[in-house]
């Protein structure tokens, strides 16, 4: 029911920034959650950053003061702005949204380069 297009990755120097942009191809006025997770070669997939529709916000700690959730439901969008990178921040990052039900979109390549 919901397409997920991430964009905004790249490669960058350790403490660079970049901003993710995820865009769903429907309205995200009826996602209750939005946000990103992220997973590293032979690693798990772990939660980096969710928002709530009510604005509410969860970031794991190693991120924590480093990366910024919004999202934008005018344009169907979840940001994630993520500052002061550091080289264990590569990761692909996905984007993920729930409803009734959870999507994942196909992922951005973060890659920090030390």
């Amino acid at each position: 029911q919901v397409q997920l297009v991430e964009s905004g990755g790249g490669l960058v120097q350790a403490g660079g920034s970049l901003r993710l942009s995820c865009v769903a191809s429907r309205s995200t006025f009826s996602i209750n959650v939005m946000g990103w997770f992220r997973q590293a070669p032979g690693k798990q997939r772990d939660m980096v950053a969710l928002i709530t529709s009510g604005g509410d916000t969860n970031y794991a700690g190693s991120v924590k003061g480093r990366f910024t959730i919004s999202r934008d439901n005018a344009k169907n969008t979840v940001y994630l702005q993520m500052n002061s990178l550091k080289p264990e921040d590569t990761a692909v990052y996905i984007c993920y949204t729930y409803g009734l039900k959870t999507y994942w979109g196909q992922g951005t390549q973060v890659t920090v380069s030390s």
